[in-house]
């Protein structure tokens, strides 16, 4: 079976979060995907980033919602970058992608752009909200999904199951065997996140998950090495 090693907002640890220069170093470090998070602006573009402000990751402050494509280009991502739209992402890196969605308006204007670019096989859609997987579901025939949780218990896999998640991405600080046992009896796939160091490696391996989401390259080489 295939470890995945999955570079979140490309590598995190080592560049600026959710930007082109992060992407690119992740696909460079060998990683097998690349996570990324969308929103949309004020007029409708689909922009990567994590929080729902850009008070964070920028030098400008306020809800991207209510910024325009302009006015989010106009701020420093960090290191002079700048605050990329989805399409420029598909373009400057040719790994495949986890797109994470944060509502059901934003999994309809992500299933415009994959149904117009035939992005089924190469992008998989993540959400912490079960109905954005499922509007995402029924929007983009043949789409990949997977459910994000941070606090669970066992009732994930069936909301993931309901929801038609295919994967079920779990902070590792809550998993337990008896959550990845129900999840195998589901067929369900599951990525640990987020995995930094050896000892969270070795946990995710112990448990015999399918990959890590990662803020560090080098975890894709160590992970070769870790029983």
């Amino acid at each position: 079976m295939n470890f995945l090693t999955i570079g979140h907002r490309g590598v995190m640890g080592v560049e600026p979060e959710n930007t082109l220069r992060s992407f690119v170093a992740a696909q460079e470090a060998g990683l097998d995907a690349i996570e990324l998070d969308l929103h949309l602006s004020k007029d409708g573009a689909l922009v990567v980033m994590h929080d729902t402000d850009v008070d964070r990751t920028t030098d400008g402050t306020g809800p991207i919602a209510e910024k325009t494509l302009a006015e989010l280009r106009a701020l420093d991502a960090g290191l002079g970058e700048r605050v990329p739209v989805f399409d420029e992402v598909l373009e400057a890196v040719q790994a495949p992608l986890q797109a994470e969605i944060k509502d059901v308006q934003a999994a309809r204007a992500l299933a415009e752009v994959m149904n117009a670019r035939d992005l089924a096989g190469r992008v998989e859609v993540s959400s912490f909200h079960d109905e954005a997987i499922a509007e995402i579901k029924r929007l983009v025939p043949g789409v990949r999904t997977a459910l994000i949780a941070s606090r669970y218990d066992t009732g994930i896999v069936e909301r993931a199951v309901e929801a038609g998640a295919a994967t079920v991405c779990l902070n590792i600080r809550r998993l337990t065997l008896e959550i990845v046992e129900r999840a195998r009896k589901a067929d369900l796939k599951i990525i640990g996140w987020v995995v930094n160091t050896q000892d969270h490696l070795r946990l995710v391996r112990a448990f015999g998950l399918d990959g890590a989401t990662t803020d560090h390259p080098d975890i894709k080489r160590t992970g070769r090495f870790t029983a």
